[in-house]
């Protein structure tokens, strides 16, 4: 594969540890040769790295495996997986899940990508449902134009969210941004 071809979402093997493209953009520096700007998080650590490639350098694909999995709960051990081609139980540890724990709740499915028989990514669904739990009451003046209240989710994340919104209320969160886009 070359750099040239590299897109987010992409995995690739990068100073022996694999990586996840986040974003790449072809740079070409007035009468410099071009070259690909890449954003990329290694996902042993978890930390995002920028690097430049030549835009005709051979970089080294990341053959990664995605399974369905279902969540199941999380402990002082890390974040329990059912995997659901063999029903078999995984742990993941809090440097691969990340801010993503903000949105899991038992029983939502989610993919996990292996690598080597080993869980090195996750991915959510775009949008999920989730309870409001904590949903302080509107006060008329509170804010001066933006009509938003701060509430607590189920999975204990804080969100803003319309001023209409009670506790109990079900609402739809983009994980990607983890903002609120609508009531279920």
């Amino acid at each position: 594969m070359l750099a040239n071809d590299l897109r987010p979402g992409n995995s690739i093997m990068h100073n022996g540890t694999i990586h996840v493209i986040l974003e790449a953009s072809h740079r070409s520096p007035g009468n410099k040769r071009a070259f690909i700007q890449v954003s990329m998080r290694n996902l042993k650590s978890g930390k995002i790295i920028q690097e430049k490639f030549s835009s005709t350098e051979a970089v080294d694909p990341a053959p990664l495996e995605a399974r369905k999995a279902q969540f199941l709960y999380s402990d002082d051990g890390g974040f329990h997986f059912m995997d659901q081609t063999d029903f078999e139980t995984h742990t993941i540890g809090p440097g691969i899940v990340g801010e993503k724990k903000n949105f899991l709740k038992e029983n939502c499915e989610v993919r996990v990508f292996y690598h080597e028989n080993i869980p090195v990514d996750l991915e959510l669904p775009p949008k999920m449902a989730l309870e409001v739990t904590e949903a302080p009451d509107w006060v008329r003046g509170d804010s001066v134009s933006n009509n938003v209240k701060p509430v607590v989710l189920e999975t204990g994340f804080k969100i803003n969210v319309p001023i209409f919104i009670k506790q109990g209320t079900k609402i739809v969160v983009d994980t990607r941004s983890g903002e609120y886009i609508s009531r279920e």
